[in-house]
């Protein structure tokens, strides 16, 4: 019972800490390369966005990236962990479904 106890607040925290620091894992930014003066082009005149376009979701794309590779992780474990692993990815497919919901919409 303490294994199972113990396995369930490990995957749990892991989950968390994919989710809560992707940007962090990511490390810094390197610097942008200088621009080259250039003659401006003509601008055309901007097309309307359709309205189907959905706005961006930065922080859902990243917990989406999170929960993916939290379950690419959990897909390659070693163990089974008595059904529990393959429970966890369960729950993963879902919550990854509906954050791509999330996205969809406008």
């Amino acid at each position: 019972m303490k294994k199972i106890s113990f396995l369930t607040l490990l995957i749990m925290a892991t989950l968390l800490f994919a989710i809560a620091f992707p940007a962090a894992a990511a490390g810094p930014k390197a610097p942008a390369a200088p621009a080259v003066a250039a003659v401006p082009a003509p601008v055309p005149a901007a097309a309307p966005v359709p309205a189907a376009t959905p706005a961006p979701h930065p922080h859902i794309d990243e917990a989406l990236e999170a929960m993916r590779n939290a379950k690419h992780h959990l897909e390659t474990a070693e163990h089974d962990f008595g059904g529990h692993r393959a429970k966890a990815i369960e729950h993963l497919n879902m919550a990854i479904h509906e954050a791509e919901i999330c996205i969809s919409m406008p």
